[in-house]
């Protein structure tokens, strides 16, 4: 375990373009990266494809924020094909769960008949969202949190997304990788906004947002 690491710290070291990673789930040490191109998914620039509206706008998913950070947390630390072992340890969850309880650490859920099948979460500050990891127990589940957060920071207002690194997968929905220093000229820039996330929108609201992607 690293001594003196609070949530605080971890705050202060977002707002300077750092995040951290446990090496493995067994131990309490962690790596802080800075990676030089970033990844961002650009709010104005997503691509939303034709049928990943449908399922979005077929009321298949029961979409939530922030209704169980905790257990989407556990869920991204779940062995998955592909990607078998995990960055999140405990002294992860431990950290961002507190970011949940001061009001900066977010989840979008994902679930049908009641059982969560997918979701993200991340950490905002200001006008930057700062995406975490996602996971899917069905077809479609994380692509349709995704598409639900994009549309909330939106209408939030908020101006920067940050994936952390560029992958084909993000790619698909416009995400792209820029210079370290263009990305740490936006966060600034994000970090010094009022807060901007919301926790609820009118349903009516957020749909025509998604519409409009």
């Amino acid at each position: 375990m690293q001594d003196g690491l609070t949530p605080e710290l971890m705050l202060g070291a977002y707002a300077a373009g750092y995040f951290p990673m446990a090496e493995d789930a067994q131990g309490q040490e962690l790596s802080w990266y800075d990676p030089d191109p970033r990844g961002i998914l650009p709010l104005d620039g997503f691509h939303l494809p034709r049928r990943l509206r449908r399922t979005v706008l077929s009321g298949q998913f029961d979409v939530s924020t922030d209704q169980d950070f905790r257990a989407v947390m556990l869920a991204c630390a779940e062995s998955a094909p592909g990607r078998e072992t995990t960055w999140i340890n405990t002294r992860i969850l431990e950290l961002f769960c507190a970011l949940h309880d001061m009001g900066f650490g977010h989840s979008v859920e994902c679930r049908v008949a009641g059982e969560l099948v997918g979701g993200l979460y991340g950490v905002a500050m200001g006008g930057v969202f700062f995406g975490e990891s996602m996971f899917s127990r069905v077809t479609d589940a994380s692509k349709v949190a995704l598409v639900h957060l994009v549309a909330r920071l939106r209408l939030g207002g908020f101006i920067l997304l940050d994936t952390q690194f560029g992958t084909e997968h993000l790619a698909r929905f416009g995400g792209v990788e820029i210079p370290v220093q263009d990305y740490k000229a936006q966060l600034a820039r994000a970090v010094a906004m009022r807060p901007c996330w919301r926790d609820s929108f009118d349903p009516a609201l957020l749909e025509a947002e998604i519409r409009a992607l």
